[in-house]
């Protein structure tokens, strides 16, 4: 629901790092690797009890995320690229809530096992439309830079980061947190299977 505001606001800082980055020979899908490993020692800091240690690999993380992208775009986008770069995400995304639940199952499995399951909603709704969707021809324009058909919805990327961040500041709360946001990736779900049908049709 945001990330049309936000990403317009981000890309020209992400642009200037990337540049340099390209300058000195990065690639998108080191980057990608990168951030995806800085990801993992964010669930380790989770599980480990330090939530603060856990917000500074999560920040870094979505920062090699948009950074990834711009690079692509200073250099040939390919399909492995989009691939990894998605893949490597939503297995990011299905993780972190582990972290907490490694922490403290007693308090926080339930809670954790429910956000996954509402992440494998919207994922799964969401790449499943996108799949179709490029076989279709079909493009989103305010999306056009992405590498697959953004289906955007109420939990998009810059909602569960805020999430993910508030979880991390206040890891007391990641209970009321975590059903908070389920209920909001299965209202996106319902609303991404009911759009992508009818749009199909």
């Amino acid at each position: 629901m945001l990330d049309k505001h936000v990403v317009p606001l981000i890309k020209p800082p992400l642009k200037r790092i990337a540049t340099k980055l390209h300058s000195r020979g990065w690639t998108a899908d080191r980057v990608s690797v990168i951030g995806f490993v800085l990801g993992l020692l964010c669930v380790l800091a989770l599980a480990l009890g330090s939530a603060l240690t856990a917000l500074f690999f999560l920040l870094l993380n979505r920062l090699a995320d948009g950074i990834d992208g711009e690079i692509a775009r200073l250099q040939t986008p390919t399909d492995a690229g989009a691939f990894l770069d998605i893949s490597l995400d939503f297995i990011f995304y299905a993780v972190f809530p582990l972290g907490f639940a490694l922490a403290d199952p007693s308090a926080n499995a339930l809670a954790a096992a429910v956000l996954i399951a509402s992440f494998v909603g919207t994922g799964a709704s969401f790449l499943a439309f996108s799949s179709l969707a490029q076989k279709r021809g079909i493009e989103h324009p305010e999306f056009n830079y992405k590498g697959l058909y953004y289906l955007n919805g109420l939990a998009e990327g810059t909602e569960t980061v805020l999430c993910f961040a508030l979880m991390c500041l206040l890891p007391n709360h990641f209970v009321l947190l975590a059903f908070l946001f389920a209920l909001i990736c299965f209202i996106t779900a319902i609303n991404r299977v009911v759009f992508g049908y009818l749009t199909l049709r």
